[in-house]
């Protein structure tokens, strides 16, 4: 990272309409100085089990070798370890897979934590000489040509690894997804590749929705839950009130998108799929030209989408013609508050990032956060609401791969930086029920950390 982000940031916009993050609207500051304190100064750590980190290749070579060396950057009283690595035996018998993705937390028993955790292969690709992926028994996979999937990771009380396994597999590049309020993961296709009619290639659709119970105890059978829409899916988050599952779409002319299931907590039941529109701005195009609407909310409509199965990848085609809004490459979304947080990673007058903020009770969407300076925000990816109240944004850009904190004050501040040199993303960022815990995959070459440290503490 450079040096001018480390010793000054700003912010454009910042905000939601009520707590956790709730005085941000009124500081709303175009460009104002806003270098947030966060935890403080950060350092190069080691991991605590660094004498481990060595991992290899399905010939026996060493495919990395992580000792004694610090992966990230952290403030002063955080520590962390790697509880799991590509390459790794699981106890199923099989190996860990490789990019590691979207992933989220559930309490289990005990106090213990289980994590779902995405793998955003395709069809046949290999990681270090590893085609397998995930490996689960062909009658339970989706498609037999592919190897993407989920792991499930059980965690003790303290952040260590008790058991893992693969959970659903067969599914292609499954990037990130969203917990639910009754307990599952669902797990989202970023691919509309079509069957290929030959035994070497897809045999089935893809671009579609997947559920996995955070209480599976091994695989579960893969079914597509058609209704929610067959697109370049990227994530989900859940209104715990209705039930409605809110949808991103990773495309540069993406729309943002809810299904209203027709029995909560009951999506493979059958629902309605709709696109966001906005009320007094038909058809807009939000990747720039909305600065002078931040931290302004937007009334909101929604138009229903009658053809959510297409043979081509035309959902968004059909919410454009009825005036639904663009947003450009919608990525992470999160539940928090009463709010649903997505991020669009290159939005904005210099397509470094967007920020969104929709508000159910309210029916309107409110840009919160706009980068006006690669330097200091470059292409927010994943994003979570942390124990603190505040929001997390885990960067995916070629200037620099960071963890990004926004406090209640409309200030950025870094939580930790990748300083392996691989420019690898931060991904599936999400908190333990406690707090305690902050749980974070490293894409390259395939790493998810445990992150402790004083979470609650800090100006919220």
């Amino acid at each position: 990272m450079s040096a001018s982000r480390r010793d000054f940031m700003k912010l454009v916009g910042a905000g939601a309409m009520l707590a956790p993050l709730a005085t941000l609207y009124s500081r709303a500051a175009i460009g104002a100085p806003a270098f947030g304190p966060g935890f403080g100064p950060l350092e190069p750590a080691l991991p605590l089990n660094t004498h481990e980190l060595m991992s290899y290749r399905v010939d026996g070579s060493i495919a990395f070798d992580y000792r004694n060396l610090p992966l990230i950057s952290l403030p002063k009283d955080f520590r962390y370890w790697v509880v799991s690595w590509i390459g790794q035996t699981m106890s199923d018998g099989s190996r860990v897979p490789g990019d590691h993705d979207g992933m989220a937390a559930f309490k289990g028993p005990d106090g213990m934590t289980i994590l779902v955790r995405n793998h955003e292969l395709s069809n046949r690709e290999a990681k270090f000489g590893d085609n397998a992926g995930v490996v689960v028994p062909d009658h339970l996979k989706y498609d037999t040509w592919c190897n993407g999937g989920t792991t499930t990771l059980v965690l003790d009380e303290n952040g260590h690894l008790v058991r893992d396994f693969a959970s659903l597999g067969g599914t292609n590049n499954n990037c990130a997804g969203g917990l639910t309020p009754w307990g599952t993961w669902l797990t989202c296709e970023e691919n509309v590749s079509l069957p290929s009619g030959t035994a070497s290639g897809y045999q089935k659709r893809h671009g579609y929705v997947f559920e996995v119970p955070a209480n599976a105890t091994g695989p579960v059978m893969a079914e597509p839950i058609v209704a929610m829409g067959r697109f370049n899916h990227e994530a989900t988050a859940n209104d715990p009130a209705t039930g409605i599952v809110y949808q991103t779409e990773d495309r540069g002319d993406s729309c943002f998108y809810r299904y209203i299931p027709d029995v909560p907590g009951k999506l493979l039941a059958g629902g309605k799929l709709q696109a966001l529109k906005l009320r007094d701005y038909p058809a807009a195009d939000t990747k720039s030209g909305f600065l002078g609407f931040l931290n302004q909310p937007l009334a909101c409509e929604w138009v229903d989408i009658d053809t959510v199965d297409p043979d081509t990848d035309t959902v968004r085609y059909e919410a454009h013609a009825k005036g639904a809004a663009k947003f450009s490459r919608g990525e992470g979304v999160w539940y928090g508050d009463g709010k649903v947080y997505f991020v669009c990673s290159n939005g904005g007058d210099i397509g470094k990032g967007q920020v969104w903020a929709y508000d159910p009770a309210g029916d309107s969407v409110t840009l919160i956060v706009e980068s006006t300076d690669a330097n200091l925000l470059e292409a927010p990816d994943n994003l979570t609401v942390g124990p603190d109240g505040r929001l997390y944004l885990y960067e995916d850009g070629s200037g620099g791969d960071n963890i990004v904190g926004v406090n209640s004050k409309g200030e950025l501040f870094i939580v930790s930086e990748n300083v392996i040199g691989n420019g690898s993303e931060f991904c599936g960022g999400c908190f333990s029920h406690n707090g305690r815990f902050m749980f974070v995959n490293m894409q390259s070459p395939g790493l998810t950390l445990v992150i402790e440290g004083p979470w609650r503490k800090g100006q919220a």
